[in-house]
């Protein structure tokens, strides 16, 4: 409750006056607090233009000063360790549900989604009285005064500042969706990292088997004479390059699965369950149907939309304030003579200053425009970022299937062709060495290639704004 004290001339003795301000209560501690408000007064998305807003929100609670978010840690009820592998949906879900940058943005649109209730209220009543010295402990003679009054905007204004907070708040919950597909882009990026890696030490230790292969029969060759020992060494050298290169994946293992366990806010050292196989899918829808998916549902377009409009009824109230404002007032005062006590009355204020509201109208004119344009470059950028993923989508798919239908066979091949040639007698060990690498090499060539596929699919996904019901 505000009280503000001020001195009164009424052509008689000077008169106390005490306006008094119907808003909140001070709290026990000093800080003023709102009303209470049942708890499911709290909305639970953007209302529409036609919609009701919640009238109020549940009260948050107030955390102490030293309060600090608890740091990741291990999950013994964790999810995930009950799975065999880790798929992209799931591992999608569990980022959704855990990641603290998603729930930080689903609370600053519960935030927004609570201005509404805010702007379209009325300011709250003003009571004032008026005691003149004389009048003081006496019930005669004209010495006391209490008056009331109540502004009330134009009409139409409070609707307009409804729309603009309503707007504002479906913007946010567009940034809702727009986090959702960044995190589940950098979901799927980090698992085609995991898959990679564990890929490429399957590689790695099935080579390393082949070469260990390759040494025997060489080592038994030279124990008969049939070889140099020339063979045993480079076998060896080979051996120690793989084990050089595993302990590399290795490395991009433990990123791979830090990077992951970052996004489900787990510990970094979390252990998580392999990787399931992945394959190149279908193909791609043309990237003239996605263009078309991707203008109705990305979310970033909507928030856009959603701004433009804001600017629109924020435009509309700034022409608004070329009209006046009311207030309503009632009175009874007793220093008047007795048929002029009771009195009621309408005050408004007179909008004179024209250069204020034109400069305001303009500025408002202008932001419009700033959004709209930002929204047509923001449809151009949707628009080359599908069109580029699906390129690379599209190139990806075929450079799988290249290797599979291909290249892969024929190393493989020449590999066993090489093999049998040794062992006879009829190709010396570097140059069955050489269709090993051919092999090792395509093989991890064949991996990387999946795993650029599904970073493809996930960019293309992204900018799409939904799945595209391939790949999985």
């Amino acid at each position: 409750m505000f009280i503000n004290v001020k001195f009164q001339w009424r052509g008689a003795p000077v008169g106390l006056v005490l306006a008094v301000s119907l808003a909140g209560c001070a709290a026990p501690n000093g800080r003023t607090e709102p009303s209470r408000l049942p708890a499911d007064a709290v909305a639970t998305r953007p209302v529409s233009a036609a919609e009701t807003p919640p009238a109020a929100s549940a009260q948050p609670a107030i955390l102490p000063v030293s309060y600090q978010v608890p740091s990741p840690a291990h999950d013994a009820a964790d999810p995930l360790d009950a799975q065999a592998e880790l798929s992209v949906e799931r591992l999608a879900a569990e980022a959704e549900a855990r990641n603290p940058s998603l729930q930080a943005v689903s609370a600053a649109w519960r935030a927004a989604a609570q201005r509404y209730p805010q702007v379209v209220s009325l300011d709250d009543p003003v009571l004032g009285m008026a005691i003149g010295p004389d009048g003081v402990g006496t019930m005669q003679g004209g010495g006391w005064m209490v008056e009331a009054s109540q502004k009330i905007p134009w009409a139409g204004k409070r609707a307009l500042r409804g729309s603009a907070a309503v707007a504002e708040a479906d913007a946010v919950q567009g940034d809702i969706g727009a986090t959702r597909l960044r995190l589940s882009e950098a979901a799927r990026m980090a698992l085609a990292d995991y898959y990679l890696a564990c890929r490429e030490l399957e590689v790695n230790t099935a080579t390393r088997d082949l070469l260990t292969q390759f040494r025997r029969i060489a080592r038994n060759k030279y124990e008969v004479g049939q070889a140099t020992e020339q063979d045993v060494l480079q076998a060896d050298v080979e051996l120690a390059s793989l084990e050089s290169r595993r302990t590399e994946i290795a490395r991009d293992e433990t990123v791979a699965v830090a990077r992951i366990n970052t996004l489900l806010h787990r510990a970094a050292d979390h252990p998580l369950p392999p990787p399931g196989r992945v394959a190149a899918g279908n193909a791609l829808p043309d990237a003239g149907t996605l263009q078309e998916r991707a203008a109705a549902a990305r979310p970033d377009l909507y928030a856009q939309q959603a701004r433009i409009r804001a600017e629109e009824a924020n435009l509309a109230l700034a022409c608004r304030e070329y009209y006046p404002d009311l207030n309503l007032t009632a009175k009874y005062d007793a220093f008047m003579p007795v048929d002029m006590r009771a009195q009621v009355g309408v005050e408004l204020n007179v909008p004179l200053r024209s250069a204020r509201r034109s400069a305001a109208v303009c500025e408002a004119t202008e932001r419009l425009q700033q959004r709209r344009a930002e929204y047509q470059g923001l449809l151009d950028q949707v628009s080359f970022e599908v069109q580029s993923a699906w390129a690379r989508a599209t190139q990806g798919q075929r450079l799988i299937r290249l290797y599979e239908e291909k290249i892969l066979p024929a190393t493989q091949r020449s590999l066993d062709s090489a093999l049998a040639n040794y062992t006879s007698g009829k190709l010396d060990f570097l140059r069955l060495l050489d269709a090993e690498r051919q092999v090792y090499l395509e093989r991890d060539m064949y991996y990387q290639a999946i795993a650029d596929y599904q970073r493809r699919l996930a960019e293309l996904e992204r900018a799409v704004g939904e799945r595209v019901g391939i790949g999985e």
